[in-house]
């Protein structure tokens, strides 16, 4: 009788293991796992056809990913895998033709940066009273 109930006991012990370890404890965190460049609206938004390569450099940063077979392209890719949550990622790839950028393509769309937009009158996130005629020139710290 007693080793029937120990071999009961351990069958039991066993399952109950086996059981637990295939469920993951509910509250453990999970880390934010971030790779690749950060790329924001506001970023893409300043770029301009017949922008240099160092001017693109000083707004978006080094590219992620710079093909030795196509120089005249780079890629900025970024992802995200918050907690446990599904994995997200944004892509953007700019052209370049005689180091001037002719083109980008990717999730985000070019549109008219916050300078722009007060320069133009239009509505900016915070109220302007006045606009004066300035220019801005080429981006500052490129040397250009």
């Amino acid at each position: 009788m007693p080793y029937s109930l120990n071999r009961i006991l351990c069958i039991l012990l066993c399952t109950a293991t086996l059981g637990l370890a295939g469920c993951g404890f509910p509250g453990v965190y999970r880390i934010d796992v971030q790779q690749g460049n950060v790329v924001t609206q506001e970023m893409v938004d300043q770029l301009r056809p017949g922008m240099t390569t160092r001017q693109v450099r000083f707004i978006m940063g080094t590219p992620l990913i710079q093909d030795t077979f196509a120089p005249n392209r780079w890629d900025y890719l970024y992802s995200l895998q918050a907690g446990h949550r599904t994995r997200t990622q944004e892509r953007i790839s700019l052209t370049f033709e005689n180091d001037l950028l002719v083109g980008l393509s990717g999730d985000f769309v070019p549109g008219t940066s916050r300078d722009e937009a007060i320069m133009r009158g239009q509505t900016p996130a915070a109220p302007v009273s006045e606009s004066f005629p300035v220019d801005l020139g080429a981006p500052l710290g490129t040397g250009e």
